[in-house]
């Protein structure tokens, strides 16, 4: 098998002029429960959808369409001091509401579906840790973790919550901003960051970055392998809350195709995915697997 780790780049679907209302949760329960019990090992793969009922915004809209501009890309942080100064600075306003937030009935119902031994391995491309925090254990998180921070010079390592406070000692003017908090710990915030001084690693004076794939760059192979392996071993794969526009997510809709795999999807709106799984269900997430679990 070749493998391709390849990290987050998206496409943009055409538009779709057809609006269809979702399901009702028990309607959409009573296909979810009888695809598990067809398939009763699974590999599940959530998105932005599964944490949004925390708090935390997403990036595209039902349509699979951005909300607003896209993430900071990869090379842009690593090689503009501007760039990096923006993402700190916003992040003072932005990363306080994704450490507070807590996880929500969808996350404590995939929990439970692993307690259950429905599920073979939850990959998620979130970067909240909102899954282990509910009680799943086998969890592989494709694009890393938002409350580590790495040094990408040396070993340093450290909370990110560390980094936050530093920030705020150095630049002890930004309380005075509010703004609307964008997804994964950014903020829709728009001033002059050219003052903005940055905490570098304090072991090397390296960059340091939160422990998270940024577009551009690549998933580490070891974590797609493991997830490629636990697809293998599963009698299907459920997507729950993404729009699967990102290629990092959808290489597994393509390895199940290729591997004749059955697919379900449980998202709100459109995923890349609707041509070729075997159960498209549009209908709210947490209320679904409430039901489902109901009547497994």
């Amino acid at each position: 098998m070749t493998l391709n780790a390849k990290g987050p780049r998206s496409i943009q679907l055409p538009p779709s002029d057809a609006v269809l209302a979702p399901l009702a949760a028990e309607e959409a329960a009573e296909q979810l429960a009888d695809f598990i019990r067809r398939h009763p090992r699974l590999m599940i793969l959530t998105g932005a959808g599964v944490s949004t009922d925390s708090g935390i915004p997403d990036y595209r809209d039902d349509q699979g369409a951005w909300k607003r501009k896209q993430p900071v890309q990869h090379q842009e942080f690593m090689g503009s001091l501007a760039t990096r100064q923006r993402y700190w600075g916003r992040s003072l306003i932005g990363w306080p509401v994704m450490s507070r937030s807590r996880p929500n009935p969808a996350h404590r119902h995939l929990a439970e579906l692993e307690r259950r031994e429905r599920t073979e391995l939850l990959v998620t491309q979130n970067v909240d840790r909102l899954h282990q925090r509910a009680g799943s254990e086998r969890v592989v998180d494709l694009h890393g973790r938002a409350d580590r921070i790495i040094c990408m010079r040396c070993d340093y390592e450290c909370d990110r919550q560390e980094v936050h406070d530093r920030s705020f000692d150095l630049n002890p003017h930004f309380h005075q901003y509010r703004a609307t908090t964008a997804p994964d710990g950014d903020a829709d915030l728009e001033v002059d960051f050219s003052t903005f001084r940055i905490y570098d690693c304090p072991q090397c004076g390296g960059v340091l970055k939160p422990d998270v794939v940024f577009f551009g760059d690549s998933v580490p192979k070891p974590r797609v392998q493991r997830a490629l392996d636990a697809l293998e071993a599963s009698d299907a794969l459920l997507v729950i809350g993404s729009s699967l526009m990102v290629f990092s997510g959808y290489r597994f809709c393509r390895y199940a195709q290729q591997w004749n795999t059955p697919m379900a999807t449980l998202n709100l709106g459109r995923t890349r995915a609707d041509d070729i799984v075997s159960l498209k269900l549009n209908a709210r997430i947490g209320e679904t697997l409430s039901a489902t679990l109901d009547l497994l």
